[in-house]
């Protein structure tokens, strides 16, 4: 069954590295799994996506680096599983920092809404395992958190309206069990 294969080459491997470049969605819509890093020393939140097979950046971003950015046809564009197209802007040759180790990437510029997304490029490229049992992403020996940007999202709402009850209400007036919760939460 599977000897029809052997010796055959995938269709993609014909096609040059700028075609046929996709990812998952423009941008993670608080629904994906971030990690904290950095692109050649700016810290950005990078959502890891394993749907995308390239790795991109935002050109906003990509603009601060102006030395290491390669500029590229302007006919190139992504595709996302949901018909969106977005242009491609160029190219960039950078130091991905995630945990404790830096990886030398060429990644690629354009329109999208998460200050980078991590794609399957550069997944499989530096052997990461990625573990939504423990919310956590691994290579070399590391376990690097991931989270979501909607928990993270929620738990800042949550610290706000903490605050503002308190402001505007008398602590006089709250009652036990409310000064019991505000002063066994994790708020300053």
């Amino acid at each position: 069954m599977y000897g029809r294969l052997a010796g055959r080459r995938l269709p993609f491997l014909y096609k040059a590295p700028e075609e046929g470049l996709k990812v998952s969605a423009l941008c993670g819509g608080r629904n994906g799994l971030y990690l904290k890093g950095s692109i050649c020393g700016i810290r950005c939140l990078m959502l890891v996506d394993t749907g995308a097979n390239v790795t991109l950046v935002r050109t906003d971003l990509a603009q601060k680096l102006k030395e290491n950015f390669i500029y590229t046809a302007p006919n190139i564009s992504l595709k996302t599983v949901t018909g969106e197209k977005a242009e491609i802007r160029g190219k960039l040759d950078a130091a991905i920092e995630c945990g404790c180790r830096k990886f030398q990437h060429r990644i690629y510029v354009a329109d999208i809404t998460d200050p980078c997304i991590l794609g399957l490029d550069f997944l499989q490229k530096f052997n990461f395992t990625v573990d939504l049992e423990k919310n956590e992403i691994r290579t070399g020996g590391e376990e690097i958190p991931l989270f979501s940007a909607s928990a993270e999202h929620s738990k800042l709402c949550s610290v706000l309206a903490k605050e503002k009850l308190l402001y505007q209400q008398d602590r006089n007036a709250l009652s036990r069990e409310s000064q019991k919760f505000l002063e066994n939460s994790d708020t300053p």
